[in-house]
């Protein structure tokens, strides 16, 4: 009994601050991407075929409408599956690369319906109860992330290596000047 708590401590203590600091990643490169991804979406949606498809799904009722908002997870959960099977055939990195894609172009067609399904499905009283409890669920999550010292450290080194490319100088122009480029074309 002594042993197992020693050892649970030991495990604890030895495991935690790599863990925290992979959840700090992961939290990060996730609200990178859905910031850009929404910029790429919202440009997207400009185009009038886009655009279209959009106000049409706008007006569908509420039970179509769940169901096109479950299509993008239907679709590419056989993609995953497969690049899983990938993985096990041992095509480690094409099996990965699969399932990173999935995941960003997964993440941006499934935001980009949220919000276009997202009047429609309020609608539904039991959707809104389920996306208040997933809400609360991702809120307090985050909320833990950002408050171990991985994620507050992460944060400050982020917060350095902008005022680092903030300076006058060429690295800083070029960036600023992709900065303005992407901006321009969102």
């Amino acid at each position: 009994m002594w042993r197992e708590e020693r050892m649970r401590r030991f495990l604890k203590r030895f495991l935690t601050p790599p863990l925290a600091l992979i959840a700090a990643l992961l939290v990060l490169l996730e609200e990178t991407l859905i910031a850009w991804l929404q910029r790429l979406m919202a440009s997207l949606a400009r185009l009038p075929w886009v655009a279209a498809i959009e106000a049409r799904a706008a007006r569908l009722p509420p039970y179509p409408a769940m169901i096109l908002f479950l299509l993008p997870a239907a679709i590419l959960f056989p993609i995953k599956l497969a690049a899983l099977w990938m993985i096990t055939q041992g095509h480690f990195l094409l099996g990965a690369a699969i399932i990173f894609a999935g995941k960003v172009v997964g993440t941006a067609f499934a935001a980009r319906v949220y919000k276009v399904l997202h009047p429609t499905l309020a609608t539904l009283g039991w959707f809104v109860r389920a996306e208040a409890w997933v809400f609360a669920w991702r809120d307090w999550l985050y909320a833990f992330v950002r408050a171990l010292p991985a994620w507050q450290a992460a944060a400050a080194m982020i917060h350095r290596l902008r005022r680092l490319l903030a300076r006058p100088g060429w690295v800083s122009r070029r960036f600023a000047a992709m900065r303005r480029r992407y901006r321009r074309s969102a």
